[in-house]
């Protein structure tokens, strides 16, 4: 049996061709797998943060919650952050007198330009004497009034691949909802009058 020069078995040799080709697969695979996975925990924090939210906002249209709002926030923040350990957030919480109020005040667009100007009439619904984009008041409101309630957390990315997809490196969640307080006095109703400046 005469023995081929070592450089030709080698080259005849298929034996090590799979470890070429996972080579070539490999970074691409890797990729996917990172990429599924950081979608997937943005889809898990999400669904956390808004449960917490939602039942944050539970608790704080009851009744007495008034002097309880920083401690509620605290504890939805705490339940999250056991799961997104260096999260940071920015809390608002906004109400109106109705669900209808939550949204621009209404306005008579005399030019047509469907932008508010100087001098068209619209319906002051939070008795400031100017037109808002957001006529909602800062805070919790009062008895019977719509708590609009908006946290926004950010956190660092899982993998550190955001570069190569062009992703920012942090992750920003925004959740909202909107929930009656209970009706445990009477509710505040400015009266709406229409403000022609």
């Amino acid at each position: 049996m005469s023995r081929m020069p070592f450089l030709k078995r080698l080259a005849r040799d298929e034996k090590g061709s799979p470890i070429a080709e996972f080579a070539v697969v490999a970074p691409t695979m890797f990729l996917l797998i990172m990429a599924s996975m950081d979608l997937a925990y943005r889809s898990y924090t999400t669904s956390l943060l808004e449960g917490e939210i939602q039942k944050a906002a539970r608790d704080s249209g009851m009744e007495g919650s008034q002097d309880r709002l920083d401690a509620i926030e605290a504890k939805a923040k705490k339940q999250v952050q056991l799961i997104v350990k260096n999260a940071t957030f920015t809390p608002l919480r906004r109400s109106y007198t109705t669900y209808l109020n939550a949204k621009p005040e209404r306005f008579t667009d005399t030019n047509g330009n469907g932008v508010r100007d100087g001098g068209e009439c619209f319906d002051d619904v939070n008795a400031n004497g100017q037109w808002d984009s957001d006529p909602g008041n800062v805070g919790q409101g009062g008895a019977n009034d719509i708590a609009a309630y908006t946290m926004t957390m950010s956190f660092p990315r899982l993998f550190p691949l955001y570069g190569m997809l062009g992703w920012p490196k942090d992750e920003t969640i925004t959740v909202k909802t909107y929930l009656r307080n209970q009706p445990y006095g009477a509710q505040n109703l400015p009266v709406v009058k229409q403000v022609c400046t």
